[in-house]
């Protein structure tokens, strides 16, 4: 056997590992647990390093080819070259769809193998046998997948000598973001697994009241975390690398991330109900469902080749297996939904929509709806064009004109709930919790118009984020003074620190997308332009040329301070030619430089045609992001007061709580 097709063996074979072990896995768990066998039952976590230790050879196998370009391997055809960057060439493995594949698999295989050891003093534990079973028939199909439809290992055609591939996909290769952007976007995705599976399980065992909810709250939180962060990185990386100075354009590859960030989001606050007041336990399990499928649904939006994207894959073999396993995911939850119906009943209710669990279930309410509509904006044109055969666009002003009422709603629910408390609220109460988040909100808004802010959807932004923040500064400030530093940390505080960061993004989005200039300069070499309060000067072209990329870079001397450099750049073993940005960046606005991909400026030429935007608090964008993973990460440490309800829950009583 040829020495390079060592790492197709070796990789196949990882695979093969995986995906026996996750079958035999599941079968024998549940029928473990059925025939009440706890010594089968215990050794069920077995399986899971199996499943990791297999994705993990199949990775390795997989970089290992890329750098050693293993052209005997189809995947390293496409996307392997000598002439790539090593930090482009670890990033190649998931630059199409079988190396996308096979991320999806290893992160899936570690959160897996994080689950049987975090419950390994619980394997016997029904709830715990069944949440593996549900894991190990994800990891089933996705192994099979990867195994078959889109294996990264099958064998290429001839090639002749000497043959060098073509490397990445342009786009993803001239910008770091891509070496942190995907595999954040898929510890988001991936991790939702868990607590969908032990959501199954407690359907599955009928233990559906709160105790599972207490077992994977944390796993919910940072998989929303990762999947917050990853979206970000993406629009940064839009930002950077597309030229058009934009962040998010509701291109449908876009929106198959963003769709399971309204529903986990739902999820992450109507949660807080359920183990409050034993309500909307019904809401959860369905919020959980839906958050799952739309992480598979996302996957066939990407990866089956029917949508037009930047962000998208070529067709492949995997879309009938991604639509049937969406299909069989949500017909079976909701079956197990159903049967449920009667244990499903909460123990409590509402004693008043004006409570903190009835702003929770507007909030559910209010993101359902979004959910909905970016969902029918991103399948219509695609039922269209399966039941017309014609082909229709569904634009960025449809979600533009129908987000912006549902964006202003949630920002006064945030700043409402905060100061609600649980069961009722008095006007009293209100009033005087409110009252100073009202003088922030008329502060904010009282800013911007003296800055010369005007139209009535930005103006309502800021007021209201002056508002929402305002309110969850108050929660803050209270708990601080009540028990110092610590009072930072917890669910309740940790939460309003993400508000913070959500409502700067919020403000940043509708000042640069009320407020941005853009205009075509034509500059001569040596001349200044005056414009928007700036001046620009052309003062070259430097032309850069190596194996890989032609650059024409155009210095551009801004305010004659700095010279920056937006520039061309041939990819010459693709034949495509992509436009660098190249932006200065400040607290108050961007200026945002590019020129023309399709006319890229020759050597010693004597005039330039710049692109130039000017873009208010787009740092406030990436601050906010930054905010709200600290927020994330706060609400994940268990604050004092829970810590003493958790020590006080003793195991029976909380399996008592299991019985719902």
């Amino acid at each position: 056997m040829p020495a390079l097709s060592v790492n197709a063996a070796l990789g196949n074979a990882g695979l093969l590992v995986m995906l026996i072990a996750a079958t035999v896995g599941a079968m024998s768990t549940a029928l473990a647990i059925v025939g009440g066998n706890r010594r089968a039952v215990r050794q069920a976590p077995t399986f899971a390093w199996l499943i990791a230790g297999g994705a993990v050879v199949a990775v390795v196998m997989m970089q290992r080819a890329l750098f050693a370009r293993d052209y005997s391997i189809d995947f390293v055809q496409q996307v392997g070259s000598s002439t790539t960057p090593w930090l482009y060439n670890i990033a190649a493995m998931w630059s199409a769809l079988e190396g996308s594949i096979l991320l999806w698999v290893v992160v899936l295989a570690g959160f897996t193998a994080a689950v049987a050891r975090r419950f390994r003093d619980r394997s016997d534990d029904d709830l715990v046998g069944w949440a593996l079973v549900v894991m190990y028939v994800v990891c089933a199909f996705f192994a099979l997948v990867s195994f078959g439809p889109a294996s990264p290992f099958a064998p290429g055609p001839a090639i002749p000598v000497g043959f060098d591939g073509p490397g990445p996909n342009p786009l993803l290769q001239n910008h770091i973001l891509v070496l942190f952007h995907p595999p954040i976007l898929y510890l988001g995705y991936v991790g939702f697994t868990v607590p969908f599976a032990f959501a199954m399980a407690a359907l599955i065992t009928g233990r559906v009241g709160e105790g599972w909810l207490l077992e994977t709250r944390r796993w919910a939180l940072f998989s929303w975390g990762f999947l917050t962060i990853g979206i970000l990185l993406g629009g940064w990386w839009s930002y950077e690398v597309l030229g058009w100075s934009g962040v998010w354009a509701w291109d449908p590859v876009e929106n198959a991330s963003f769709l399971p960030w309204l529903t986990g989001t739902a999820y992450i606050h109507s949660v807080l109900v359920q183990q409050r007041r034993g309500m909307l336990r019904v809401w959860n399990l369905s919020l959980l469902v839906a958050t799952f499928s739309l992480t598979i649904l996302g996957t066939f939006i990407t990866r089956s080749g029917i949508v037009n994207s930047v962000h998208a894959f070529a067709a492949g073999e995997v879309d009938g297996y991604l639509l049937g396993f969406f299909a069989v995911v949500v017909v079976v939850a909701l079956g197990l939904i159903g049967w449920r119906g009667d244990r499903l009943r909460a123990p409590g209710q509402m004693d008043s929509p004006v409570s903190r669990e009835g702003a929770f279930l507007a909030n559910n309410v209010i993101f359902s709806v979004f959910a909905f509509i970016v969902l029918l904006g991103t399948v219509f044109p695609l039922l269209v064009e399966v039941f017309q055969d014609r082909q229709t666009v569904v634009g960025a002003p449809y979600f533009d004109r129908l987000s912006m009422p549902i964006g202003l709603v949630l920002l006064f629910l945030m700043a409402v709930a905060p100061v609600l408390p649980w069961r009722k609220a008095s006007t009293e109460l209100l009033r005087d919790r409110l009252f100073w988040p009202a003088w922030c909100g008329a502060g904010a808004l009282a800013i911007t118009v003296v800055f010369g802010a005007d139209g009535w959807a930005p103006l309502v932004a800021f007021g209201l984020g002056g508002f929402a923040g305002g309110a969850a500064g108050r929660q803050i400030v209270l708990a601080t003074r009540r028990q110092g530093w610590r009072g930072l940390v917890g669910r309740a505080n940790g939460g309003m620190f993400v508000h913070l960061g959500v409502i700067l993004i919020a403000m940043a989005i509708a000042a640069s997308n009320s407020y941005t200039h853009s205009a075509t300069l034509v500059l001569a070499q040596g001349e200044e332009v005056a414009w928007a309060g700036h001046t620009f000067e052309f003062v070259e072209i430097v032309d850069e040329l190596d194996d890989r990329v032609d650059v024409a870079r155009a210095n551009i001397l801004v305010d004659r301070s700095k010279v920056y450099g937006p520039a061309v750049t041939t990819y010459i073993r693709q034949g495509m030619t992509v436009p660098t940005p190249s932006v200065r960046t400040g607290f108050v606005k961007d200026v945002y430089l590019t020129i023309d991909g399709n006319s890229p400026p020759a050597a010693g030429a004597d005039t330039v045609t710049l692109r130039v935007f000017v873009k208010p608090l787009i740092l406030w964008l990436w601050i906010g992001g930054a905010i709200m993973a600290i927020g994330t990460v706060l609400s994940a440490v268990p604050s004092k007061r829970h810590r003493r309800a958790t020590d006080a829950t003793s195991a029976p009583l909380r399996e008592a709580v299991d019985v719902g």
